[in-house]
């Protein structure tokens, strides 16, 4: 308990610095007009689209579960909603709630659903690079794009970052393709541990090898998963882009695709609802990247923070009473995520 305590402060004090050096500077009655001065039908159309984006996340994450069984999508759906909402509420509660909520329906284990998460996130943070490196190297860099050494720079960072995301992809494909091998090495490993870490180290293990079956899956359902992965991302560039034009910013849609590599470096901050990490590298993607004006770059940040989450907040909430939920006693199922094996419906 209290190094959750301590997680959480942490957390809150990262969003107050990231938010004071988002506001810094800000003309705060200039920023006021912009934000009045959004046109509504654009901000309308992000809010839909947003629904669509999860209902797409939530499809895919049946591509993902499918070596595993196969899970209706009105739950698919609802335990996404539920998951992503929570997690704006009580830190990490998205990863374990997930699959625990489709555990307790199929006979899926919760440590193999979590496995097809860590997978999930994989494939996004893949994906992204994709698109970043179709931006860098391939599409004609938009007019208001601001050259120099810092291009060079995140040409270098998202390079070794693919080459990171590859890595754990090996890894995670030799995990599945011989879970005995390697459980065997961790056995070794932990041969000077006390045995109440030993054992229910491997039984994790081995339980988490069997969420990667996508990974053996045949080559048309890989395709289908990259191909439900690209969907999720261009629309949710598209979203970006809806912001932009609600704001008057002058930039072309591809240009969301770097805006989005900023954002995953931001959310991955651990701060409460992704506060103050989304902001501040929004701001500086199009403020530092695109000159943008910074209170036109901040009032777009805050809008697009508060109008893709919001919506997933309410349906997330509402979606707890078809779950059996209660937010308190989401919080104890988070708190028992370091021991997936422990987590009963």
């Amino acid at each position: 308990m209290k190094a959750e305590r301590a997680r959480l402060a942490l957390g809150a004090l990262a969003a107050v610095a990231l938010l004071l050096f988002f506001f810094r500077g800000i003309d705060w009655p200039t920023l006021g007009h912009v934000l009045a001065s959004a046109r509504p039908a654009p901000l309308a159309g992000l809010v839909l689209l947003t629904v669509v984006i999860y209902a797409a996340r939530a499809w895919r994450w049946g591509g993902l579960l499918a070596p595993l069984g196969r899970v209706r999508f009105p739950d698919l759906f609802s335990a996404t909603m539920v998951g992503f909402a929570s997690g704006l509420l009580v830190p990490r509660a998205g990863e374990i709630l997930r699959p625990w909520l489709v555990s307790r329906r199929y006979p899926i284990p919760t440590s193999a659903g979590f496995a097809t998460i860590i997978l999930e996130r994989l494939i996004d943070l893949v994906t992204v690079l994709v698109l970043l490196a179709v931006y860098l190297f391939v599409l004609p860099a938009p007019v208001r794009q601001i050259e120099g050494g810092r291009m060079d720079l995140l040409k270098l960072g998202g390079a070794v970052a693919g080459a990171g995301a590859v890595v754990v992809l090996v890894f995670l494909a030799a995990l599945h393709a011989n879970a005995d091998g390697v459980v065997g090495l961790l056995d070794r490993l932990l041969t000077r541990a006390p045995s109440w870490l030993a054992g229910p180290a491997g039984r994790i293990l081995r339980a988490f090898s069997a969420g990667l079956g996508v990974l053996r899956a045949p080559v048309p359902h890989l395709l289908l998963v990259a191909a439900q992965s690209l969907l999720v991302w261009l629309l949710i560039a598209l979203g970006f882009h809806l912001t932009h034009i609600a704001f008057g910013i002058d930039l072309p849609y591809h240009a969301t695709f770097l805006l989005m590599a900023f954002l995953v470096v931001g959310v991955m901050i651990p701060t409460p609802g992704m506060v103050g990490g989304f902001h501040a590298f929004y701001l500086i993607a199009l403020n530092e990247v695109f000159g943008i004006p910074r209170e036109t770059a901040a009032a777009a940040g805050i809008t697009a923070h508060a109008l893709t989450n919001l919506p997933i907040l309410v349906l997330g909430l509402a979606l707890l009473g078809r779950e059996g939920l209660s937010l308190g006693r989401v919080a104890q199922v988070t708190r028992r995520e370091d021991d997936p094996q422990e987590v009963r419906p």
